[in-house]
């Protein structure tokens, strides 16, 4: 079958057409034929050789962590799927260690000895492969009206687990407070699917990116009600008098620097949610004293989130169809162009994914 590895030793990213078909090995086994896979920030590093570890006694790893798929066949112990039905499948699979609390309670995304796995990423294979198998405990029914946008499901988790750790985090105030102003640090994938997550939890939200208007991010934000201003042109305490200090700031570009510029725009007892991996290094000068003395006297808090939970996943497919109704047209508005596998290498290197939001590969038109 054809599927899309990275081979690290080499430094290339092929297009392999002879891999073996994957077959069931356990009853509670689920071969799921590969519709779309998308494609984001972390393929990108992949393809450029910054992390990606292949499976064990392997020279490549197929790429592909976002992704939607159709169940071709069942395990004789598998309930709940059937031939036909769509699924998204999670990501990150827990450590073998007994010690760790996480793993063993269904949360590897707080693993606490790093020896997790992650398709498509760290030491298993992904899903960027005509078929894949996958146990039904990591599979996710989809609806049929979300065909189109399912393949958004697993950025939109990072949203999902994010404001559930706000949501939590918020408890600690001596009164329940109502959602306020947010403000979104980037306007790919997972800042617009950040923004519509808040949204919809009633916060006020702007998008805070760099390109100045026009671009394809900022009518993709404020057809949803989030108004869009650019950094370039804005600057973090201009962006305070102009739609007051936000509540939470939930920052979705991997850029050090703009992430800790947008930080003194905190309000008073706010939140300031890290989602983002700096692939590259990036030195910083910040006046230390001068951030300490606002976190303390100013109740802050910074946090850093992973996404990787049934919870989440399950969340975000509510979500979906939430948005859907709600904005119809906005979900798929952030699919900028689907490609076919062979494309996969210009797509990573920008020669065909540049601009736009969301690049998907597709396996099969059905």
């Amino acid at each position: 079958m054809k599927a899309v590895a990275v081979f690290p030793k080499q430094r290339e990213v092929r297009v392999l057409t002879d891999v073996p078909e994957p077959r069931l090995q356990s009853p509670t086994q689920v071969k799921v034929r590969t519709l779309e896979v998308g494609v984001c920030g972390t393929d990108k590093d992949i393809a450029q050789f910054t992390y990606g570890t292949p499976p064990r006694g392997s020279d490549s790893l197929i790429l592909g962590h976002e992704c939607l798929g159709e169940v071709v066949e069942v395990g004789e112990a598998v309930q709940g799927l059937q031939r036909g039905d769509l699924v998204v499948p999670r990501v990150r699979r827990p450590c073998p260690h007994a010690t760790c609390p996480a793993c063993r309670h269904g949360h590897p995304d707080f693993c606490i000895t790093g020896d997790y796995t992650e398709r498509g990423i760290k030491e298993a294979h992904g899903f960027c492969a005509e078929l894949f198998v996958e146990d039904v405990a990591y599979l996710h029914r989809v609806s049929p009206e979300l065909r189109e946008v399912a393949v958004l499901t697993e950025p939109l988790t990072i949203a999902e687990k994010a404001l559930r750790e706000v949501e939590r985090i918020q408890e600690r105030l001596p009164w329940k407070p109502a959602p306020g102003r947010a403000v979104v640090l980037g306007a790919g994938p997972v800042g617009q699917l950040g923004a519509m997550a808040l949204l919809r939890r009633g916060y006020a939200t702007t998008m805070y990116s760099r390109s100045p208007k026009p671009n394809a991010k900022a009518d993709a934000a404020e057809a949803v009600g989030a108004p869009y201003l650019s950094s370039k042109e804005v600057s973090p305490e201009e962006l305070v008098r102009r739609v007051g200090a936000p509540d939470v700031v939930y920052e979705a570009t991997g850029v050090a620097r703009a992430a800790f510029d947008t930080l003194k725009a905190l309000a008073a007892n706010g939140v300031f949610v890290f989602t983002g991996v700096p692939s590259h290094p990036e030195p910083l000068q910040l006046d230390g004293a001068e951030l300490l003395k606002q976190l303390v006297l100013e109740n802050q808090l910074v946090v850093g989130t992973v996404n990787a939970a049934d919870s989440d996943f399950s969340a975000a497919l509510e979500d979906l169809a939430r948005f859907h109704a709600r904005w119809p047209g906005g979900l798929e508005r952030l699919i900028t162009a689907r490609h076919p596998p062979e494309a996969f290498s210009d797509v990573v290197t920008g020669k065909k994914g540049s601009g736009g939001i969301k690049h998907v590969i597709t396996f099969s038109k059905k």
